[in-house]
């Protein structure tokens, strides 16, 4: 039998197996000790930098383990590639048979009972064009897993029209369970040697909203989190408490189905779910007119809002006592009545306003709203978890450690106690990257400092013939830039928000020479190769904005513990957010690029040196001359030439 570095090595099956497979020190090293910590239900908190290869480094050993491993991903996308792609092609190469499965929450899979209450409904051209694609699809798809047909958006407004949520699901009572997607995945889950969740999945089980999920995961013997840096704030989410408007409306629109399928005669009940609209609609409007987040305790007083939220509540509670007798009638009617109850609780719960050690907010949309009630800490019922189920578990990502301290991710999720091991990009840094910090800037809170960005950004772009990334901190900056730009650079301008993601990456790469101007949703998850991908510029250090209600109860909670919220919270994510920005600049070892960030704080305050050494080690210069003759001396080297530097020094070396 071979060892772990053997099978990763490069006469190893891996490297044979798999075309353009590079050994590196860094991943064997890194598989070696995921398999210590299965082989001893350890805990493990594993930093690996970009082209580590961490995925086959935990692959491996979780094939070869020999217990009922759960691999948790940041987001379904990266659940399809483990799955699809990943996980079949190291047991090809490894030439086992370890059982895998793919297990999602219910609202992705194709519920045939709800698709069988649409026929005869009433819908717009769009979603009965849908629908039909949906109907012929059902006869091919073994998995109902709505991911197979990509042509319908995922954001279609026929999908919740067809697939279930645990609010509407008649579970065991439902006429088509035999068929049940969600159930036939559920067993294959159960079966699977290897089972692939995302953290959304997993926490929905640990806080028990999952009904039914539950029986799968205390068999499993290992939990191996990749993208763990999310952990903690999908965790926030899941241990809290949230009520939306379209939750409510769903309800009533459910109610009205089947009302027509089993209370026809019911007029009563559907002038309530009539009601409940108007409701709903005054509610939101009592919030205000504007997006936003905020804390509850600055509207809740508000006459306004408290007159509409007795008369929510008022209305949800006359429809559950007009729905009590009905629910005999069916189940469908038994199932909106459950519903009704619980929705109603819910809202009660929050306009109460009673519980403790929750954060208490609300954000509106232009037509609804969500109300949330969010724990102040959510350590100890992890670690909780964790102490119940004595299992191995591994946290992996490329931007865990601050520093290398992983200090603050531990304490987030009570597991001080786990062995922390960080492994470093295997590209050189300091010869394919340069860091660009401009010199003069203004401070980030002036009026003036996005256009100075810009301004700074210009002679960035054109030596880098476009082939940029211009990540945001926020949506209002993005806004600033893409309009300045428009006009000022000669190359394609890719904008947030015009079209779908994945679709503007396509695009930016077909291209090769634009400039994609985003905010968050840009700064992980996304993998350019070569040289189409060439300069990184950031705005501003990314810290978390100050008025947000989470934020600020999190932080005055800190500071009555006795610690010092700024450097023990808001450095530490701000640090692991820039990486992840960072970290798309080299994604792989012929990448070549310069990442430019326009903020004074990184070099005129003390923290600075925090962020700093959290990069990895390049040059670094304060002038722009520097990053054009980099650009040159990249087109040169093509041609056997070379082009000197100066003012250039490495960032390397420095401590906290």
């Amino acid at each position: 039998m071979q060892s772990i570095s053997e099978l990763l090595g490069t006469n190893g099956p891996l490297a044979k197996h798999i075309s353009g497979f590079a050994s590196r020190s860094q991943q064997k090293a890194m598989a070696e000790s995921v398999a210590e910590t299965l082989e001893k239900d350890g805990l493990l908190i594993a930093e690996a930098g970009t082209g580590t290869g961490k995925t086959f480094a935990y692959l491996v050993p979780a094939l070869l383990c020999g217990k009922k491993v759960m691999i948790s991903t940041g987001t379904k996308n990266l659940q399809d590639q483990l799955f699809h792609r990943d996980l079949p092609t190291v047991r090809e190469a490894l030439g086992i048979s370890t059982s895998i499965a793919l297990l999602k929450g219910r609202a992705n899979y194709l519920c045939h009972h709800r698709l069988e209450m649409l026929e005869g409904r009433r819908m717009r051209p769009e979603q009965q064009d849908q629908l039909a694609r949906i109907r012929s699809w059902t006869g091919r798809t073994r998995s109902g897993d709505t991911a197979e047909l990509g042509e319908i958006p995922e954001d279609a407004t026929i999908w919740p029209m067809v697939t279930s949520t645990t609010d509407n699901c008649l579970g065991s009572e439902c006429p088509a369970y035999s068929e049940c997607f969600v159930m036939k995945a559920r067993k294959d889950a159960q079966a699977a040697d290897v089972l692939v969740v995302n953290h959304h999945l997993f926490f929905a089980d640990m806080a028990l909203r999952d009904e039914g999920f539950g029986e799968i995961l205390p068999g499993v013997n290992a939990f191996i989190f990749d993208e763990a840096h999310q952990l903690p704030e999908v965790a926030s989410v899941f241990f809290g408490l949230n009520l939306g408007g379209r939750q409510i409306v769903d309800l009533g629109r459910d109610t009205l189905v089947e009302l027509h399928l089993e209370a026809p005669d019911q007029d009563l009940a559907q002038a309530c779910v009539t009601k409940l609209e108007k409701s709903v609609r005054d509610f939101r409007l009592a919030l205000g007119t504007d997006t936003r987040r905020g804390p509850w305790a600055k509207v809740a007083e508000s006459r306004v809002l408290v007159d509409a939220a007795e008369d929510l509540l008022a209305t949800l509670v006359r429809l559950e006592e007009v729905l009590e007798p009905l629910a005999e009638r069916g189940k469908g009617l038994e199932r909106c009545w459950r519903r009704c109850l619980e929705l109603q609780k819910r809202f009660g719960q929050f306009v109460d306003g009673s519980e403790q050690d929750y954060i208490q907010w609300f954000e509106t949309h232009s037509r609804s709203f969500v109300l949330h009630m969010t724990p102040l800490d959510i350590h100890e019922t992890f670690r909780a978890y964790v102490d119940k189920h004595r299992s191995a578990w591994i946290f992996t990502s490329a931007t865990l450690a601050v520093g290398d301290s992983f200090k603050h991710f531990a304490r987030n999720l009570g597991i001080e106690d786990a062995r922390g091991e960080l492994w470093n990009s295997p590209f050189d840094f300091s010869k394919q990257a340069m860091l660009y910090v401009p010199t003069h800037m203004p401070l980030p809170n002036t009026a003036e400092y996005t256009g100075t960005v810009v301004d700074a950004a210009l002679p960035v772009i054109e030596a880098c013939g476009g082939r940029t990334f211009f990540l945001l901190t926020s949506h209002r900056a993005l806004r600033e830039v893409a309009n300045r730009l428009e006009g000022e650079i000669e190359y394609p301008l890719l904008v947030q928000g015009t079209l779908p993601r994945a679709e503007l990456l396509e695009r930016f790469r077909e291209l090769g020479n634009a400039v994609l101007v985003g905010t968050s949703s840009f700064w992980e998850g996304v993998d350019v190769r070569g040289e189409a991908l060439s300069c990184v510029i950031i705005d501003k250090l990314p810290f978390s904005s100050p008025g947000d209600p989470v934020l600020q109860a999190r932080l005055d909670a800190m500071r009555e513990q006795g610690l010092n919220p700024f450097f023990d919270f808001q450095v530490p994510q701000a640090v692991i957010t820039l990486k992840q920005g960072v970290g798309r600049l080299i994604r792989d070892e012929n990448d070549r690029g310069v990442l430019m960030i326009w903020d004074p704080r990184l070099f005129g305050k003390s923290y600075g040196r925090v962020f700093r050494n959290s990069l990895p080690p390049m040059p670094i210069t304060r002038d722009v001359a520097d990053v054009q003759a980099f650009f040159e001396q990249g087109s040169k080297q093509k041609d056997g030439q070379a082009v000197e530097l100066t003012g250039v020094e490495a960032v390397t070396g420095e401590t906290v």
